[in-house]
């Protein structure tokens, strides 16, 4: 009897370590990285969605860079991946199981372990399955987080957000989900790849929490017409959070230096 291994190694290739970088790379513009930067350091939650190889872990890790030094921040990653400098940083990875078919460290065990840490902060590398209900459980009880989704656009990652907890068990119904997500969730930003394999942030929307026939509402900050990253109609939720750290939001949005 012949049996075959099969091994999958990725090359993960750091072209950006700050959303500075990610600006001078064309992939988002100035005012907003400035947003961006101001929404991870007044502690919002964002979701960071998009296609395969859209550079989603590249974008997280510029986010993290963002994260105040002074807060303690847990990851949990199926493999290691995040690359971001931190003072006060723990990342946590799965275990598959053994010959034995014990000691198995599934991602959801992490962010379970992650919230008896006692984080400032959380980040989840990749939402996949049924942890997406404890990380929106933690999200909900107040601790700021982050986190990466395949999805083709900003409102498809919702919906995902959506359904996923519902692997968790019988007892998860949708009508307990959907309100949570809107209330859990205050950004999404979905990266894209253009006609030139260029990776570019396509959208950056609000959650304002509201909820209208199951369906979640949101609020365009920036969104790409015409080939450019242009500024929304919309505001993003939670201004007083802006205000504590003492970030002047409309003076950013705005465009005023």
């Amino acid at each position: 009897m012949v049996f075959f291994t099969a091994v999958n190694i990725r090359k993960f290739v750091v072209r950006a370590k700050r959303l500075d970088d990610l600006v001078e790379l064309g992939s988002l513009t100035s005012q907003a990285a400035v947003f961006l930067d101001a929404s991870i350091r007044a502690g919002l939650n964002v979701l960071v969605a998009g296609g395969t190889q859209a550079g989603k872990t590249t974008f997280l890790n510029c986010l993290a860079a963002s994260i105040p030094g002074s807060d303690r921040v847990v990851s949990a990653e199926e493999v290691f991946e995040l690359q971001f400098n931190h003072p006060d940083w723990v990342p946590m990875q799965t275990r598959q199981s053994g010959l034995e078919g014990t000691g198995e460290i599934q991602l959801r065990d992490l962010v379970k372990e992650a919230l008896r840490m006692r984080p400032s902060r959380v980040v989840v590398g990749e939402v996949r399955a049924e942890e997406c209900l404890d990380l929106l459980l933690a999200l909900n009880a107040g601790l700021p987080g982050m986190c990466t989704l395949h999805a083709n656009s900003a409102r498809e990652a919702l919906v995902k957000m959506c359904t996923l907890p519902l692997l968790a068990g019988e007892n998860i119904s949708a009508g307990f989900v959907v309100p949570t997500v809107a209330s859990s969730v205050d950004l999404v930003v979905h990266l894209g790849i253009d006609a030139q394999g260029v990776r570019r942030v396509n959208e950056i929307v609000s959650v304002p929490g509201r909820v209208e026939n199951d369906h979640i509402e949101v609020e365009s900050i920036f969104e790409r017409a015409g080939g450019e990253l242009r500024r929304g109609a919309g505001m993003p939720s939670r201004l007083e959070r802006y205000e504590r750290v003492g970030i002047d939001l409309h003076r950013i949005l705005n465009g005023v230096r």
